[in-house]
């Protein structure tokens, strides 16, 4: 069951959204060489409960952290640990916050000097997104978001993940409708007013394919992954990025 918010609840979920993109600005200024991945997933966890929320990750489905912290091939669900990061590595960091309604978001960082072909995933990856936004209203399809992202990924030479994919958000965490990052546009099923998805391209430097062993998620190819969310609120003509401070 697909559930549209009416204004009180949309700003309600407005303010968890704003703490989210506080989390993820306060992440990419924390992002260093040497960085131990915990202490990014304690400062969130500080902010976040420091606002008078909850975190939304933490717990859920027995999830240990507030933050999923992912390094190159890891493509979602990474868990942050005493692992310090590296020049070189690219890390997406996906982190929720709830306050009666979730906000979903996540980025992909750099770690110092990063090559040139992992800067242009992390570009693509966040230009997928706006792609997958781009002319959607209330009355657009569902499909017209995946079909855009993944022609533009594929364009690059990139391939989508299908195992994961993005969802709506709202009272809970993960609601109706899944949001594949892939697809025909003009398919599945009209977008309303006052719908809240988050759309999350997830796209790999190689083939699509990963393996999955309980939360961890990595590419099968062993090549750099790369992620980029927002919570969306569709509106009678266009989309309001909730996420973006």
């Amino acid at each position: 069951m697909i559930y549209v918010k009416n204004k009180s609840e949309i700003d309600q979920m407005r303010k968890a959204c704003q703490i989210v993109a506080d989390v993820l600005k306060i992440m990419e200024d924390n992002v260093k060489i040497g960085v131990k991945t915990s202490y990014l997933d304690k400062l969130a966890y500080d902010y976040i409960v420091g606002c008078g929320a909850k975190p939304s990750f933490l717990g859920y489905g027995g999830f240990p952290s507030t933050i999923c912290c992912s390094i190159d091939e890891q493509v979602v669900h990474g868990f942050p640990s005493e692992r310090v990061l590296k020049e070189g590595e690219i890390v997406s960091i996906d982190v929720g916050a709830y306050n009666g309604f979730h906000g979903d978001a996540a980025r992909t960082f750099l770690v110092g000097n990063v090559s040139p072909e992992k800067k242009k995933l992390v570009e693509v990856t966040k230009e997928c997104f706006f792609k997958g936004i781009e002319g959607i209203r209330s009355g657009s399809y569902l499909g017209d978001i995946g079909g855009a992202i993944q022609e533009y990924a594929e364009s690059f030479g990139y391939s989508v993940v299908r195992e994961m994919v993005g969802h709506g958000v709202g009272r809970n965490l993960h609601e109706d409708p899944s949001v594949p990052n892939y697809g025909r546009k003009r398919t599945g099923v009209r977008l309303r007013r006052g719908m809240t998805l988050a759309i999350e391209p997830m796209i790999n430097m190689g083939g699509h394919q990963v393996n999955i062993n309980g939360w961890e998620c990595v590419t099968r190819d062993g090549l750099p992954s790369a992620h980029y969310e927002n919570t969306v609120l569709i509106t009678d003509d266009g989309v309001e990025i909730l996420t973006l401070r």
